[in-house]
């Protein structure tokens, strides 16, 4: 059977081959009954349109790419954080008839600007999501500017660096989740820190400052622990912070990997959670469920920010959104069995 053609679709549904052009490109001004024959044409044919006229018709790709950390380059990544990252913009591409391109690269690397440069010209796409910690990197950034396409920030740590962006309220949800634990009876409450290269983590930090001082609990800094938000670091953090004269009674990790590694470190030694030592975390992964006990952590909305990033390059008011400075998409508390009333 010959392959349908435009033409064909156009004789189907009645209309003209300048109107099925402008319902595949998803322009706007068609009217949806008009939309409906031709989109129900399209499928009886099984019209697939051709990409490439598609594209020069538009002048645009009709491909929107991720750009992340690549994941390799930690002993333990965090598989979580790329699978939500691709969810959202995949969402947002599937709404829209868009192309995703996504691209792990290591920013450690000295040529990762060329890299990206050379990938950018290459493949033209409509517009580039920048995931932490490269959307706070400024080499990295800069490189992209460059090429003159249109680019969002997730999670870059400060909203008026440039361009637009797209984070969730990190600092405000830390200190309410630092106030629950203190509501709870908790007064030696640890942090442990993430990765120095997360600005928007950086923040969570913040947040639990704000936390004590909203709870009256006075900031100790024998407290505060330095992790890179691997599971293994929140091991090593956990083993610090019980080997103190007096241990917290309740640990507050800037992510829920290294919150999985002091639940680890707890149960090696035999302390109870919650009963001995309450548990929190950030982000609400995969990981938060799967642990036992179930992890109290912060749902931190990363899909619906990467869906929102993606949108803001692919919607028709494109350049007005990136004129708009900042999205933030909030993020709530999940109280579950890892925390508890503090002990005695």
């Amino acid at each position: 059977m010959a392959k349908a053609t435009i033409d064909d679709v156009a004789d189907l549904a009645g209309v003209s081959i300048k109107t099925v052009s402008r319902v595949v490109n998803d322009e706007p001004n068609v009217r949806e009954s008009t939309r409906e024959k031709v989109e129900q044409a399209i499928v009886r044919l099984n019209y697939r349109p051709n990409l490439s006229a598609r594209n020069l018709a538009s002048h645009r790709s009709h491909m929107i790419l991720l750009v992340y950390d690549d994941p390799s380059a930690y002993v333990t990544p965090s598989s979580g954080y790329i699978i939500r990252l691709q969810e959202g913009t995949l969402k947002a591409c599937k709404q829209t008839n868009c192309d995703l391109l996504i691209h792990p690269c290591n920013y450690r690397n000295s040529d990762v600007k060329d890299e990206l440069r050379i990938l950018i010209e290459r493949t033209r796409p409509d517009g580039v999501v920048i995931a932490a910690p490269l959307s706070n990197m400024a080499s990295v950034v800069n490189a992209i500017a460059g090429t003159d396409t249109p680019y969002v920030r997730i999670s870059p740590g400060k909203s008026n660096a440039g361009g637009f962006s797209v984070a969730t309220n990190d600092r405000e949800v830390s200190a309410e989740m630092t106030r629950y634990l203190a509501s709870l009876g908790h007064a030696r409450i640890a942090f442990i820190k993430g990765h120095p290269k997360h600005k928007a983590v950086a923040n969570r930090l913040q947040g639990y400052k704000d936390g004590l001082k909203q709870s009256s609990l006075k900031f100790d800094e024998h407290l505060i622990a330095a992790g890179d938000s691997s599971i293994a670091s929140g091991v090593a953090c956990a083993e610090e912070l019980l080997d103190l004269s007096e241990p917290p009674t309740a640990i507050f990790a800037a992510n829920d990997d290294m919150a999985a590694g002091v639940i680890q470190v707890a149960s090696q030694r035999g302390v109870e959670i919650p009963r001995q030592l309450s548990v929190a975390g950030f982000d609400d992964s995969a990981l938060a469920l799967q642990i036992s006990p179930a992890l109290t952590t912060v749902r931190q909305p990363l899909a619906k920010m990467a869906e929102t990033a993606a949108m803001a390059l692919i919607g028709d008011n494109r350049d007005e959104i990136m004129q708009a400075g900042a999205s933030t998409v909030p993020g709530t508390l999940q109280a579950r069995e890892s925390t508890g009333p503090a002990p005695g």
